[in-house]
């Protein structure tokens, strides 16, 4: 046998050990956990065949603590290459079955690698999480090898989109990674987030809580809105990454992915003219509205348990993808609030670093009232929504439905905030506040000198209504640019979206603004 059988020999045994990870026992607990290897997530993930891997034969180089005698191959992370449906991507996925999936310095050197690389080629990054966290006997390494990593995933936001999935435990400072990107997915039951542990809130604070109810995918997809989105299963997450992949380009000098287009432009809606009640007062369902102009009715909804008073999400018009953002009159009649207004304005703000469109639909009565929002700094949150939107480039066409009041009127993407097109039903109400509240400001002095106050107030707030609930003194003005027929809403849209398709526009120079954080 010929030396160089030899050495292919050697190599080949070597790639086998490194695809064990930390070998058959460990990845039989893994699966005894209900969660697959790393492999086998990336293998679900990437188009058959095409994942190439960097770093197999990687080792950490730690002495401390007897680790010099706990040698794995690739050190605990798989990292590489692959495409989905042909679209190149850049992976890692931490591997639990070695040390826990534990930091260390070499394995974030292999994730700042695929990072790197990334930005040379203008390709997304995913990074698939499930770790205990930085290894603790490398200390000041690890901790470093975690900031390498968190500069990385700062230079690289805005420049290449960014997926973080959550498969098992992410915790301590190991959180701040997915935080940076622009989508986390998590599974439900098997994964979980949180800065400090339950032991240590108990010590603390002396409050007795689960890793379930402190940071599993539930509370951070409903309550913190730290995760976009949720899965059932590993293999539903995977898929939903794919799915998502299919609406965003490559990078930020791309544009935004096309398919071919099955559904017509010029479809119309009668539904449409018929949804918006005609008590003022009365909900409708703005998910029916965004089935009916979209294509096919198909629309991916960003962080769906959150703020449920704004809807946000991806769909196709004419086959190519557009951000939709839009109130929801059927939760709290569509107010904005703290959560509504920062929901809002990240997805705004990711759809605008990456060339897509944004198409709004508004129908919004105001800011949420009271001392909870006021505390909790709703005019900084509001005012995000503000900054994404003026300071947003990419094609922005709003659409008015109905009501359409004072600040939160501004903040939905309204003509001076260089939305490129404004629309509007003829059911639109666009004024500073409602005609009840608008005729007891102007006429206060008024109603008390009048023999029967009440009816006085209705007959002003009728002839408020008359001026104002109609979107005609803001088309007088240019501030809307047509009001169209409701079933018609789609081939409008859609030919707004083809007019601006060669838009440039550009802001002031300068190093970056101060959005009110």
């Amino acid at each position: 046998m010929s030396k160089q059988f030899e050495k292919i020999k050697e190599l080949v045994a070597m790639r086998a050990k490194a695809r064990l990870g930390g070998g058959e026992k460990a990845i039989e607990k893994q699966h005894e956990r209900g969660k697959y290897t790393a492999r086998e997530r990336i293998d679900m993930l990437l188009d058959k065949g095409s994942f190439e891997e960097f770093d197999m034969f990687v080792t950490h180089r730690c002495t401390n603590f007897g680790q010099e005698k706990k040698q794995y191959l690739g050190d605990g992370v798989v990292a590489g290459c692959g495409t989905i449906e042909g679209r190149l991507v850049y992976i890692f996925a931490q591997d639990f079955t070695v040390t826990g999936g534990s930091l260390s310095e070499t394995m974030a050197q292999k994730i700042c690698k695929v990072m790197d690389m990334a930005m040379k080629v203008g390709a997304p990054v995913i990074g698939i999480n499930d770790s205990g966290g930085a290894r603790i006997q490398e200390g000041i390494n690890a901790l470093a090898g975690y900031a390498e990593i968190f500069e990385r995933n700062i230079l690289a936001s805005g420049v290449v989109p960014q997926i973080s999935g959550i498969f098992g435990p992410c915790a301590g400072g190991a959180v701040y990674s997915p935080a940076l990107t622009d989508f986390t997915i998590m599974t439900e039951g098997t994964s979980y987030m949180f800065l400090t542990g339950p032991k240590v809130v108990k010590t603390v604070l002396g409050e007795v809580v689960t890793q379930e109810e402190l940071g599993g995918a539930g509370v951070h997809a409903s309550k913190s809105g730290v995760t976009h989105f949720t899965a059932e299963t590993e293999e539903e997450g995977l898929a939903l990454i794919r799915k998502l992949f299919g609406y965003i380009p490559q990078n930020n000098r791309e544009s935004v992915p096309e398919v071919p287009c099955t559904d017509p432009i010029n479809r119309k809606s009668d539904l449409l003219n018929e949804i918006i009640p005609d008590n003022p007062n009365q909900a409708y369902d703005m998910y029916e509205v965004i089935g009916e102009i979209v294509d096919n009715g198909e629309f991916l909804e960003v962080h769906r348990d959150y703020a449920q008073n704004i809807i946000v999400g991806f769909a196709r018009m004419n086959g190519k993808s557009v951000g939709i953002v839009a109130n929801q009159p059927c939760r709290y009649a569509g107010v904005l609030d703290c959560n509504a207004s920062r929901k809002g304005a990240r997805f705004v703000r990711f759809c605008d670093a990456f060339n897509i469109p944004l198409v709004t639909l508004v129908d919004v009565p105001g800011f949420l009232p009271g001392t909870a929002q006021e505390y909790n700094a709703v005019i900084l949150h509001g005012a995000k929504l503000l900054y994404a939107y003026g300071e947003a480039t990419v094609p922005k066409v709003t659409v008015t439905l109905r009501k359409s009041y004072g600040g939160s009127h501004i903040v939905m993407a309204c003509k001076q905030l260089r939305a490129d097109i404004n629309y509007a039903w003829p059911s639109a109400e666009i004024a500073v506040m409602g005609a009840a509240g608008a005729a007891e400001v102007l006429y206060a002095k008024e109603a008390k000198e009048a023999a029967d106050p009440k009816a006085f107030i209705a007959e002003k707030e009728a002839e408020y209504n008359e001026l104002f609930a109609n979107p005609y003194q803001a088309a007088k003005y240019g501030y809307i640019d047509d009001v169209i027929e409701p079933r018609n809403t789609r081939f409008r849209v859609i030919r707004a979206l083809a007019q601006l398709d060669g838009k440039r526009q550009g802001l002031p120079q300068k190093k970056h603004g101060n959005i009110p954080l």
